[in-house]
């Protein structure tokens, strides 16, 4: 089976290359070799040329705030390319594997989404992700659409090494505690794209729209001090004290784009069709820790 694996730079494709070397040839690009969102002219002929039997879309603009003032680039990455992939991947009758997130939704309430919750995104990044989406579903091509949320990895920047920074130098931080969601790692989303992509393979009826994130759920306040303090159990120098992690709200914080409060999203399907757990998202945390410290 070949794969085509799109965005290979990123958080989640880096982790794709490794999932997914096990199921077949698996040709990554990235926007400088070929792979580029901007170009969907030259990215289709490669596509064409290679006829791959899945294509795996990890890239996207996920820079939230910037979004807001780049609209048009956003829609083109998020939408419009995914849009002529996914026709593309109809044609060839190939699997395409796409990921969303859960700021389609306008975070109300305190209870998760499932799948068929209306969407309502409140940011452009939100707005475009939800394009793409409905565009994919519109082609008519055999896919697997995964909605994921807070997203980090050991490789790149991601919250837990700002908070570790930041409370490496100063007395006091302040982290915003009305958004709830859950820290879900890129190595489990690789994973979880890995079987369930086999699994759709042979029994198309799989195939849809899952959310997928890890258990349980959290705040931004409680995710720093739950990465502080396991640091500061092993020894890492901390400069700040346990109560001066000090709780804020979204609107003490404002930022070009709005954030949904409520990112919780149940993942029973995900877990009922294809005989999955998710673990605890403390768990991952962890590890990719244990791997940073």
């Amino acid at each position: 089976m070949k794969i085509l694996l799109l965005g290979k730079g990123g958080q989640v494709g880096w982790e794709l290359r490794r999932s997914l070397a096990l199921l077949g040839e698996v040709v990554a690009l990235d926007h400088d070799d070929g792979g580029d969102f901007t170009q969907p002219a030259a990215l289709l002929t490669r596509v064409q040329a290679l006829a791959p039997q899945v294509i795996v879309n990890a890239a996207a603009h996920t820079a939230v705030d910037k979004a807001e003032s780049e609209p048009e680039l956003a829609r083109q990455i998020n939408a419009a390319t995914p849009a002529l992939l996914a026709i593309e991947a109809k044609r060839l009758g190939a699997l395409f594997v796409h990921y969303s997130t859960d700021y389609v939704f306008d975070g109300s309430g305190s209870q998760p989404r499932d799948e068929d919750a209306p969407i309502a995104p409140l940011s452009v990044y939100g707005r475009t992700k939800a394009e793409g989406e409905d565009a994919i579903r519109a082609s008519g091509c055999q896919h697997l659409i995964l909605r994921t949320s807070w997203v980090y990895a050991a490789r790149g920047g991601n919250f837990a090494k700002t908070m570790l920074r930041l409370a490496g130098e100063r007395d006091q931080l302040k982290v915003i505690a009305d958004q709830i969601g859950a820290p879900t790692g890129a190595d489990l989303l690789a994973d979880l794209t890995a079987h369930m992509l086999r699994a759709a393979r042979v029994n198309p009826a799989l195939t849809g729209t899952y959310h997928a994130v890890a258990s349980g759920e959290t705040s931004w306040h409680e995710y720093a001090r739950f990465v502080i303090e396991f640091a500061r159990a092993r020894g890492v120098a901390i400069k700040v004290a346990p109560d001066q992690i000090l709780p804020i709200p979204t609107s003490d914080y404002p930022t070009p784009a709005t954030r949904p409060l409520n990112s919780r999203l149940s993942t029973a399907r995900l877990q009922q069709r294809f005989g999955l757990t998710l673990p605890h998202w403390q768990q991952g945390v962890e590890r990719m820790l244990l791997e940073i410290l």
